[in-house]
């Protein structure tokens, strides 16, 4: 939950700068919205490594599997 809260707050702080910079000047929208989108595409990417390999359960059943 905490994870959740936290890439929301990251994301909220992040998308007025995915959408400023050259943005700003200009009618560059579609630099804002690519910026936006692999950032949360970034956020995504995170979430599902940790959800796959970090996550207690994922170690677990890697140890079962393992021929140690």
């Amino acid at each position: 939950m905490a994870i959740a809260v936290a890439a929301l707050v990251s994301l909220a702080l992040n998308v007025p700068m995915a959408l400023g910079g050259e943005a700003e000047g200009a009618n560059n929208t579609g630099l804002g919205v690519i910026s936006l989108v692999s950032i949360v595409l970034g956020w995504v990417f995170l979430a599902a490594l940790w959800w796959f390999v970090f996550r207690d359960k994922a170690r677990s059943k890697r140890k079962k599997r393992s021929p140690d």
